[in-house]
């Protein structure tokens, strides 16, 4: 995948990648190699056989290995440095122009064919490499903690002094009052009865 190439230059960046590679496929050489030529071998001479298939083949898988991380690395560093930026699309491409370099030798078909391969694979990987750090950084994200629900404190009114107290009884005397007074008025608006006599005539 592309590299932060404003950390690790890129003539350092090839060079580490190439061993990189090497060990890479020498490692899995010995092991692949190791046990095709254990199986292979005749009885009595199997540990031979491995030994001898691992010395001529995974020397060889190792150099592969470190050819297609070199040519991958400085595509990935030229194409970073003419387009100015870092992103996937350098991966991509690289991987392209290497997977066509490593097969020109056999002709412009097969040279097509092995290029949109490699364009397909670092596609896949760097498709799987954004994927995996969204992950992380959604899990990363800093929450806020959640904080108790304070109920609001009831403080009791403060007391009153000796001049609210008397305003208020003298206003709630005038209400009295105006109660009383309204209830009079109520009283002398309705009609009078005239009385009636024994006979039930008035007169």
């Amino acid at each position: 995948m592309s590299r932060d190439h404003s950390r690790d230059p890129c003539p350092y960046n090839v060079v580490y990648d190439v061993g990189v590679g090497f060990l890479m496929g020498a490692v899995g050489g010995t092991i692949w190699h190791g046990f095709k030529g254990y199986r292979n071998s005749p009885r009595g001479e199997r540990l031979t056989g491995m030994i001898t298939t691992v010395k001529v083949r995974a020397p060889v898988l190792g150099g592969n290995f470190a050819v297609w991380s070199g040519l991958f690395n400085s595509g990935d560093c030229l194409i970073a440095h003419i387009r100015g930026k870092e992103d996937p699309w350098n991966a991509i491409l690289s991987g392209f122009s290497t997977g066509g370099l490593l097969a020109i030798r056999s002709g412009t078909r097969a040279m097509a064919a092995s290029a949109i391969v490699g364009g397909i694979i670092l596609s896949v990987m760097e498709g799987v490499g954004v994927m995996i750090n969204r992950l992380t950084l959604d899990s990363y994200k800093p929450v806020a903690p959640q904080l108790p629900d304070l109920l609001p404190q009831t403080l009791p009114p403060p007391p009153k002094s000796k001049i609210e107290k008397k305003l208020d009884n003298e206003i709630s005397e005038e209400q009295s009052l105006q109660d009383s007074s309204s209830q009079i008025n109520q009283i002398s608006s309705l009609p009078l009865e005239k009385p009636k006599s024994r006979f039930g005539f008035g007169f």
